[in-house]
């Protein structure tokens, strides 16, 4: 029992889980938010956004490729606050708003986009689109993370002012 309790707070004193979590965000929307610049991108999301009642105003607006390379940039445009964030915490936090808002209007989807269950057997469960939809849920726990380690580093930063 010691040594798990050793493990964990050396992962706490080395910060393990902001670093994974932080990192993983930036690479993730970059990659996705670059994806989403690309006509292959906007085909794939187009049914998410024109079902979502909270998103489907955007594509009607800018329509389907400048509506999702709007999303794009501001995916990729967020991971550059978190980047600042690891000198000033207060660009995390920022970054942190953006995605939570980004991630709230997506993990919506799952409720509004059709046909992401199959029943295998009488069980249904998410299928690819689903569970594509359903990394947002997690992601929105990150962005709330985020936001809180960003904020204890930024009060730190005041405190020593």
């Amino acid at each position: 029992m010691g040594q798990l309790i050793a493990f964990a707070s050396f992962v706490k004193n080395l910060d393990i889980p902001f670093y994974i979590l932080s990192i993983g965000m930036i690479v993730m929307l970059l990659w996705a938010g670059a994806f989403k610049m690309t006509y292959p991108g906007s085909e794939t999301i187009t049914p998410l956004v024109t079902n979502s009642p909270l998103m489907s105003w955007h594509f009607k607006i800018f329509g389907a490729k400048m509506g999702s390379f709007i999303i794009g940039l501001v995916e990729a445009g967020s991971c550059r606050f978190f980047i600042g964030g690891f000198l000033y915490p207060v660009l995390g936090i920022i970054g942190g708003c953006i995605t939570l808002i980004m991630f709230f209007l997506t993990s919506t989807m799952l409720l509004s986009t059709p046909d992401i269950l199959v029943k295998v057997k009488g069980v249904s469960y998410l299928n690819n689109l689903g569970l594509f939809l359903f990394k947002d849920i997690i992601a929105l726990g990150g962005s709330f993370f985020l936001i809180g380690h960003y904020g204890e580093k930024a009060a730190m930063l005041m405190q020593m002012k």
